[in-house]
């Protein structure tokens, strides 16, 4: 640590959190357990604090039943870990376009007390860094009357947008753990069929945007053939760097920030964070940019795969809940559909497959009673299921409806149909 800051007992930093206090926390790989365990062991004696994050990684003890007077969780992006409190009316949700999240605390729409951030040790100049979550963490640095840092010699130095001087925190807490880590998918055949269709769609010299799952691994497994790939996405995992070893990415033909690989957070392996530490070739950068449509379009042949949770026969998506149950969130499903929409020779993609496991259809005459539109009907252009693509733009709603039913899984079209049928009276031969 040197002579900059004496580092702190967490139960010491945190108690610059007071009652009444809103606190942004990082997430993704970057949360901080240690600063989040020591903030719930305060519960006794705190009132009413708010906090605002995306989805944390591994348990999140503030969200424990019987703690709802001393926390208030108000969630950007709901994982499985905050999805029972948001049930049971312990916890909320913010509907809002990750391009747009950052702009709610720099314009003080939720203007933040404390941040409580997860960041490298300090190099020679005193700089840390936001390491593998700066997304909306830089706004939130910047924001933020009080930083809190968890310093972690096992956190990537990446460059960036991340950079934070050491001066900027009020207290530093020094702890020396790994980083949560996701193995790559093992895919089945449904989810290897999917990524060969969608790989299909992906030009040689596109740029690509794609999450982390099945879906995302089986489309980059698939990619093996193709020629100077290059990558702009809200976040990468280790199906990115395992393309990027063979040649596969090299960012060659993008139009912004040729040869780097652009995003806003990543979680994978520790070979992933080890490549990101001190790489140059890795830009990680704020989201309201990475997520920007404006930006995103700038590039050639953006094909953004997204996926759902159902999509109905004229093309709605919803992607956040089931029904009126909040599942996840709107994310930046919007942001990169829109921009590869705008991008010359760019395909926005939907890729589901065609069933839940239980042999449900995804694809459905009409979205469940309280499912929320992420994606509208004149936004979405490819479907894709393991039975095929479809190119929904410029159809009709008979059209689509005929498309749609023609990629379900084969134990539901016929009913599709009829239910086509009922609502449109005829369909195109």
């Amino acid at each position: 640590m040197g002579t900059r800051m004496r580092a702190v007992p967490a139960a010491e930093a945190l108690a610059l959190v007071h009652s009444g206090h809103r606190v942004f926390v990082h997430g993704g790989a970057a949360t901080p357990q240690t600063l989040l365990s020591a903030l719930a062991a305060r519960a006794a004696e705190l009132r009413d604090v708010e906090l605002v994050h995306l989805h944390l990684e591994g348990s999140d003890p503030c969200v424990a039943p019987g703690l709802a007077a001393a926390f208030r969780t108000n969630a950007l992006f709901l994982g499985a870990n905050v999805r029972d409190a948001v049930a049971r009316g312990d916890a909320d949700y913010v509907p809002a376009f990750l391009s747009e999240m950052p702009a709610l605390f720099r314009e003080r729409v939720l203007p933040l007390d404390v941040a409580l951030v997860h960041v490298s040790p300090p190099d020679r100049h005193g700089y840390c860094s936001l390491g593998v979550s700066v997304d909306i963490a830089r706004a939130a640095v910047d924001s933020a009357a009080v930083v809190v840092a968890q310093v972690n010699p096992h956190m990537p130095r990446t460059h960036g947008d991340g950079l934070v001087h050491w001066s900027r925190f009020a207290a530093v807490v020094a702890v020396d753990e790994p980083l949560p880590e996701h193995a790559p998918s093992a895919l089945d055949d449904t989810e290897r069929a999917i990524g060969r269709h969608c790989a299909a769609l992906v030009e040689d010299g596109a740029t690509l945007q794609m999450g982390i799952g099945a879906i995302p691994d089986a489309v980059l497994a698939a990619l093996d053939g193709h020629r100077d790939l290059g990558v702009h996405t809200e976040m990468f995992s280790d199906g990115v760097l395992r393309l990027v070893q063979r040649g596969v990415i090299t960012g060659r033909h993008k139009k912004v920030h040729p040869g780097k690989l652009v995003a806003g957070f990543a979680v994978g392996s520790r070979a992933l964070y080890d490549f990101m530490d001190d790489n140059p070739q890795v830009a990680m950068l704020d989201i309201a940019y990475v997520n920007d449509p404006t930006v995103i379009r700038r590039n050639p042949k953006v094909v953004a795969i997204n996926s759902a949770i159902e999509i109905d026969l004229t093309g709605q998506v919803c992607a956040d809940s089931i029904g009126t149950t909040m599942w996840s969130g709107v994310g930046g499903q919007m942001d990169f559909l829109r921009g590869a929409a705008l991008s010359p020779g760019g395909k926005p993609i939907l890729a589901l497959p065609s069933a839940t496991s239980k042999g449900i259809s995804r694809i459905v005459p009409t979205l469940k009673p309280g499912a929320g539109v992420v994606t509208t009907r004149a936004h979405v252009h490819w479907v894709v299921t393991e039975f095929g693509a479809v190119n929904l733009r410029g159809l009709n709603l008979r059209q689509r409806a005929r498309a749609l039913a023609a990629i379900a899984h084969p134990d539901h079209r016929a009913a599709l149909e009829r239910a086509a049928r009922e609502r449109f009276k005829k369909l195109p031969e």
